[in-house]
């Protein structure tokens, strides 16, 4: 588990987690005593166990991909708190979401706001959340390129996402992916940079990075 402390806001990167080492993270106001978990992965015991007497007013989710909410019914059940995605997400049963989360809103944690950015792209309704300089990725932003694709056209869209949604966020913003270590914006600007001096087949699509795809 990693800490990031900064003014109100105490945010926590709880991983690696499951098969697929993927992170939670908890936005926290100690002082109002109030969180956000953002993804829901499997070993939700230790999710659970960072909460340290915070209440969890929402839970958000990045995507749904199955891995992003393993521990669905262990923290749903635990901490009684709305699940929250974009509404162009079709993988979680809409009886499993209580929200519907939209580009641009801000949820409240404390003093604290949780700003909600629609990146599509590795899926449809893919958003990440910014908070203070610290931007939750999920998966369509990795040190070194854009989250898995599917096709082309999923590529080219969350290309789109991230140079127009992302690379605007002021360079020291530090990256937090839902899976591994970090970056910031000002390095992933400059790994693409290389990618976007240099042509591509048509058809790139799946695992793509920046200065060697």
């Amino acid at each position: 588990m990693q800490v990031y402390e900064d003014g109100a806001l105490r945010l926590l990167r709880i991983g690696p987690l499951g098969p697929f080492a993927n992170n939670a993270y908890l936005v926290a106001d100690p002082q109002a005593g109030e969180a956000v978990l953002v993804d829901m992965p499997a070993e939700g015991e230790k999710v659970l166990a960072a909460l340290e007497g915070l209440r969890v007013t929402a839970i958000v989710l990045t995507h749904t991909h199955p891995d992003h909410w393993q521990s669905y019914d262990l923290i749903k059940g635990a901490t009684g708190a709305p699940v929250l995605c974009h509404p162009d997400e079709v993988i979680l049963p809409k009886e499993r979401r209580d929200g519907e989360l939209a580009d641009g809103q801000e949820l409240a944690v404390g003093s604290l706001r949780l700003r909600v950015i629609h990146t599509p792209g590795h899926t449809p309704g893919s958003c990440c959340f910014l908070v203070g300089r610290y931007l939750l990725s999920g998966d369509t932003l990795f040190p070194g390129g854009p989250g898995r694709s599917r096709t082309p056209q999923d590529l080219q869209q969350e290309i789109a996402s991230i140079t127009q949604r992302l690379y605007v966020l002021p360079e020291e913003t530090l990256v937090l992916p839902g899976h591994g270590e970090g970056t910031t914006i000002g390095q992933s600007k400059r790994e693409y940079a290389v990618f976007a001096s240099r042509p591509h087949p048509a058809d790139l699509c799946g695992d793509v990075l920046w200065e060697s795809s």
